[in-house]
Parts: C-alpha cells; structure tokens; sequence
C-alpha cells in the first residue's frame, strides 16, 4: 500500500507539473488572441499563445437560473495585445473565449474546459477584469418585441431606415476637456440636446477610433459641451476631430419633429399608461367610444 501510494503521488506531481491554461480570445472584428499561464509559447491548434500576459482566472460556478456566473479571468495591461484605449472602445466587447487545459511537453494533449463570451470588462490601475459567460446566458436574453411607448430599434439600424450619414456631424476639442466632459469646437449651430443620447467617436491621435456614448448635450453662454455616460481612457488633446451622431430619445414626438420618421416609429405612443387603466367611467363628457388621438 505504502509503494502504491508514493506511485501514484509521483504521477500526479509530474502531471500537474505538466499541465497549464491556454486562453483563446476571437474578437468580434476576426482577430484571434492567444495566452497562457506558461512561461513560454505554445501554439495550440494554429494559435500562438503568448505568455507572461498577467492572465489569471477564478473558480468557475454554474447556476440552474442560467445567470452569468463567477467565473472571472483577470490580468496586467502588459501585453501589446490587450491595451485600454481598446478596452475603452469596446472591441473587446463579446469577444468568443475558449478556455483550454494543456501538456506543455505534448501539445496534442489539449482539452477544452468551456467556452464563452467576454462581457463586461474594467480597466483600472494598469490591470483589466473581464466577466466570462457561458452559452446558457444566451437563453436568459429577452426575445421578440417589447409593447411600450419608447421605440425599440437602435437609431439608423434596418428597422429605423435612417442613414446616419445624414446625421452626423464633425467637431472639435477645445481647451478645457477632460475625459468624460468634452467642450467643442464647431459645434455651435447645434441647439441643446440634439446630441444627447447620440454617440461620440474620437478620430485622431491616440484614441482614435475610440467611441462613448453621449449622456447630455449642452450648449449656453459657456460653450457647447458634451458629458459622456462613461469616461474615456484619458482627456482628448485639444483640436483632436470629432464625428458626432445625433442622438434619439425613442419619443414618437422626436421621430417625427426631428427625423419626419414617424411612420417607422417602432413604439407604441397611444397606449394608455397607468393613469388610463386604473381610471374609473366619469360622467362628465360624451362617453362614445370614439378615437382618442
């Protein structure tokens, strides 16, 4: 028993010493990432994996009310691969992940532990955090139409038909930005709003190709300025070009009033709110069924 036991003790040590975690990354635009936890290169099914990235992972746990999960990975912003201004402008978003259990002394020996997508990730303080889920979240996604008021198309997608060529504009970076409020150049014919909800898109120097949502759009005797629902990498330079899109509240009164797109209006504005249904008959008024709008 006692030779058995110090056997099979040796045996695992050297399999463990041999085993590593490979990561798979494939980015929505085609580009395909490689990483391990080894300290040297392997190359797993045509894909260099490169080590010394900082990647770390946490336990992975799965519930029966297919929700995201723990499952975590993490790292150091230390690869040439993985950057902040990237990050920041999403292309990591729903990127496809594999997750790989690998013999470094043979690399045919490999087995694929699950796979995933990257959803939200962080950057902060020279590291990132990325949440991985799992195929089952995929089902717990809401399906078909929403009966509301608010349209539920995305502005300038096949449902809306708007080309958003028509509406948008360019701008510049003036003195006094910071990484989420950006003063504009440019952009002073514009009244008040008319960007709030639009998108913003860096198109010069280091954050070129960078986007950010527009929270508000403001424009007084100070200035027009932008403030953003979330913060960029870092404040643009001034005179840095800008592409701005207007953006939509998803009221039928500005698909019509701003954008004459009434009749793609992808809400439902007559439906009657809490006040209508919990309202009782009045015997004031005619009372004759006829059209309310």
């Amino acid at each position: 028993m006692r030779t058995l036991t110090a056997g099979f003790a040796a045996a695992l040590g050297s399999v463990a010493t041999t085993l590593c975690t490979a990561w798979v990354v494939r980015r929505r635009d085609g580009v395909v990432f490689g990483f391990t936890d080894h300290d040297r290169p392997l190359i797993l099914d045509g894909v260099l994996c490169q080590p010394a990235t900082g990647f770390d992972r946490t336990s992975a746990s799965r519930t029966s009310d297919l929700s995201v999960g723990e499952e975590e990975i993490a790292g150091a912003l230390t690869s040439d691969a993985i950057t902040e201004a990237d990050i920041a402008a999403g292309r990591w978003d729903g990127a496809g992940i594999e997750v790989w259990r690998v013999d470094w002394t043979n690399l045919d020996n490999h087995l694929l532990l699950r796979t995933g997508t990257i959803g939200e990730i962080t950057a902060a303080d020279g590291g990132f955090r990325a949440e991985v889920r799992g195929p089952a979240f995929l089902l717990d996604q809401p399906c078909g139409r929403l009966f509301q008021r608010f349209c539920d198309a995305d502005f300038a997608d096949g449902r809306c038909t708007l080309a958003a060529a028509a509406w948008t504009s360019t701008a510049t970076v003036a003195v006094g930005s910071t990484a989420r409020e950006i003063w504009l150049s440019g952009a002073g014919t514009f009244a008040a709003g008319w960007f709030s909800g639009g998108r913003l898109t860096v198109m010069a120097g280091l954050l070129a190709g960078t986007g950010a949502v527009i929270d508000s759009h403001l424009s007084d005797d100070l200035g027009a300025r932008l403030l953003l629902r979330q913060a960029l990498s870092e404040a643009p330079a001034p005179g840095t070009a800008l592409q701005l899109v207007a953006g939509c509240d998803k009221r039928f009164e500005t698909c019509r009033d701003r954008f004459a797109n009434a009749v793609n209006f992808r809400g439902f504005p007559h439906m009657p709110g809490r006040d209508f249904v919990f309202s009782y008959a009045s015997g004031d008024g005619d009372d004759d069924g006829e059209v309310l709008f």
